[in-house]
């Protein structure tokens, strides 16, 4: 027998317990004001379970076995190391369950959070429902994040591949992994399962990383490829086939049509909001493929007391993007101040060895907007002593400037996701570049590139002509 729904009126009404959602849960209830929060698979989302917290909890048992082979160039014997895949999927659900009690119902619940752990719809503008509730709200945000893009590949519906959901849990060590997508995800678990003894072939039908600065991609695509992954760029992937427990893909590359076969199949071609089952429609809120329809507020067109947070907002789709939307609903709805999603820039980092960091516009994109305007400074990761000492010289650093105005950089190399943290405060606060020029940098750090490479851009005047001048006729004053 169905209980009978139970009425709630909330102050702020939230589909979907992932980074945005739950960052927004919060900062409502630590207002004092009451939520209710609705979640029907995991609290903590994709990024939690399925994600950035598994993914790179691989990638560091990976780094060690890469560490155990490298280690012979600093004097130290070892032997080949072998990879206890059972241990390793151990080591890396150990990582998210240390993580999950921050994105707990408990924890959310202790905050004064209704926590509702059902799937819940719009019954109209302000109503949300599920099979026991019904909740009238004054603001609705949807955060239900996305899901793996399952291309439409001929054969693909018909033989078993894994995507990020599964990839984690496998049963088996893969054999051959074949992996459909040469982006982050897919050229990171590139690396990890060739570091972990698989044989692995990327299949992109463009080229790798095309969103980063393609001088650093290619520096991190050649890392790759000298470790052992094979990777099939301007390779179209038109059928998909299963032979005596084979998996073979059938591709396309402008000459021929090469069929790579493997034990195993990653699918990891984008990403799709989740939208299903959300009657969008009944709550009056428009949509279309990537998302719900909105604009740099957050906030639905069709439908004002609806907010978008995260991957369903159709825009960039990062962990840390979906907590700068919760930022801006905070500020927007709460403080009634005027901030938007473009008021700062968004960093994105590539976790492989050597990851790929990105903000702002990259080279090629400053020059197609501001043309010959745009002046690059760089500074190479094996003129840095700590990257020296460590014998991790591969990288540079390299800040895009429209007439001496930071723009965007890049960083590939050991650590560039944390060293690019200092342009992104830069940036975000409309510091000068001689800022990053002007504090101590601890010696010695990899960090010291940023300021290396800001230096850079002003040698040429301060050693030049007019700075020997300039000395010269200061020298002369007692």
């Amino acid at each position: 027998m169905t209980q009978p729904a139970k009425d709630l009126k909330a102050d702020l009404c939230i589909i979907g317990a992932g980074s945005g959602g739950l960052s927004a849960a919060a900062g409502a209830a630590m207002f004092g004001l009451k939520v209710v929060l609705y979640e029907k698979h995991e609290m903590g989302g994709d990024c939690l379970n399925y994600g950035c917290v598994p993914s790179k909890a691989l990638l560091s048992a990976a780094k060690a076995a890469a560490s155990v082979r490298e280690a012979s160039k600093c004097g130290i014997q070892t032997v080949d190391p072998k990879t206890d895949w059972a241990a390793v999927k151990a080591y890396v659900a150990n990582v998210v369950s240390t993580i999950a009690p921050v994105d707990s119902q408990e924890r959310f619940e202790g905050l004064g959070v209704t926590v509702i752990r059902e799937a819940a719809r719009f019954a109209d503008k302000n109503t949300i429902v599920s099979e026991t509730s019904r909740t009238r709200a004054r603001r609705i945000i949807v955060a239900t994040g996305s899901r793996a893009f399952i291309p439409p590949i001929e054969g693909l519906k018909d033989v078993p591949y894994l995507t990020n959901e599964t990839i984690f849990t496998l049963p088996d060590f893969p054999e051959h992994l074949v992996i459909l997508g040469g982006g982050p995800i897919g050229l990171e678990m590139a690396q990890a399962f060739v570091r972990l003894g698989a044989k692995v072939t990327v299949i992109e039908m463009g080229h790798a990383l095309p969103r980063s600065d393609k001088d650093h991609a290619d520096i991190a695509i050649h890392a790759l490829r000298n470790e052992g992954v094979t990777l099939l760029e301007q390779h179209k992937a038109v059928r998909v086939s299963q032979e005596a427990g084979r998996i073979r893909v059938h591709t396309e590359n402008g000459t021929g049509s090469p069929v790579i076969e493997g034990s195993h199949l990653l699918v990891a071609t984008g990403r799709k909001a989740v939208l299903d089952g959300l009657d969008l429609d009944a709550g009056g809120v428009e949509f279309n493929n990537k998302g719900l329809v909105v604009g740099d507020t957050l906030r639905s067109h069709s439908n004002p007391r609806v907010w978008a947070l995260g991957d369903v907002a159709g825009m960039e789709q990062f962990t840390h993007m979906a907590g700068w939307h919760a930022a801006v609903f905070t500020r927007r709805a709460f403080f009634k101040q005027g901030t938007k999603v473009s008021s700062l820039p968004v960093p994105a980092v590539t976790y492989t060895s050597p990851e790929v960091a990105q903000l702002g516009l990259t080279e090629a994109e400053a020059r197609e907007q501001f043309g010959d305007r745009v002046t690059t400074s760089a500074f190479p990761f094996h003129e840095n002593d700590r990257a020296i000492a460590e014998g991790k010289t591969l990288g540079e650093c390299k800040l895009v400037l429209n007439k001496g105005k930071l723009v965007g950089a890049s960083i590939v190399g050991e650590g560039a996701g944390d060293i690019i943290q200092l342009v992104s405060v830069a940036m975000s606060n409309g510091l000068k570049l001689t800022a990053l020029t002007n504090f101590i940098s601890p010696y010695p750090t990899r960090a010291e590139v940023v300021k290396r490479a800001a230096s850079a851009h002003f040698t040429p005047v301060v050693f030049g002509k007019s700075g020997k001048r300039l000395v010269g006729l200061l020298q002369r004053i007692p």
